[in-house]
């Protein structure tokens, strides 16, 4: 009998503060770290309560650097504030990440 090994899932990191100009920085330098550590990874957003067009520009940089390199990021878990940027800027189909809407929200 053979086992088959389940995959385990991607490293994930989540983002807890605001994705503006303000924290920008930060973000950056903590996801680039990340990407360069793995080859797959998911950024939970659910906590990020206001972005900006810094925030919309680092996840932008961040999918791009991932693909340049050949690696995987998963944006998951989409608080609204991100949500609504996302559908404002009409950028959710460009990240490619499923975007689900929580019951209570609908």
């Amino acid at each position: 009998m053979t086992e088959t090994a389940k995959a385990s899932p991607p490293p994930r990191i989540a983002i807890a503060e605001d994705m503006t100009i303000y924290n920008a920085a930060v973000h950056k330098q903590q996801l680039i770290e990340a990407l360069g550590a793995h080859d797959e990874l998911e950024i939970d957003l659910s906590a990020v309560a206001e972005v900006d067009t810094a925030g919309i520009q680092l996840m932008i940089l961040v999918k791009r650097e991932a693909r340049r390199l050949g690696k995987q990021i998963h944006i998951v878990a989409h608080s609204q504030a991100v949500r609504e940027v996302l559908d404002f800027y009409n950028l959710a189909a460009e990240f490619g990440d499923p975007m689900l809407i929580p019951a209570r929200e609908t």
